[in-house]
């Protein structure tokens, strides 16, 4: 994993609410919200590679009486 820098950030605070609002939707922190959606920019202005997607899918699970729930 690539080593994470501290920068600090001034940012207007009608911005940062809704950076909240939308990391809280995410279940994200500010922070992770915040660089996401920096690297999505970075992806899609062609500045950067996306070089790895993680893709999880989830397996159904049979009831333990073999009914439909």
């Amino acid at each position: 994993m690539a080593k994470k820098k501290a920068y600090p950030l001034r940012i207007n605070e009608n911005v940062l609410a809704a950076m909240e609002r939308w990391a809280a939707d995410d279940l994200r922190s500010v922070n992770a919200q915040i660089e996401y959606v920096l690297r999505q920019a970075l992806v899609k202005q062609g500045r950067v590679k996306l070089v790895e997607k993680v893709v999880v899918e989830v397996e159904g699970i049979e009831p333990p009486d073999g009914g439909e729930n």
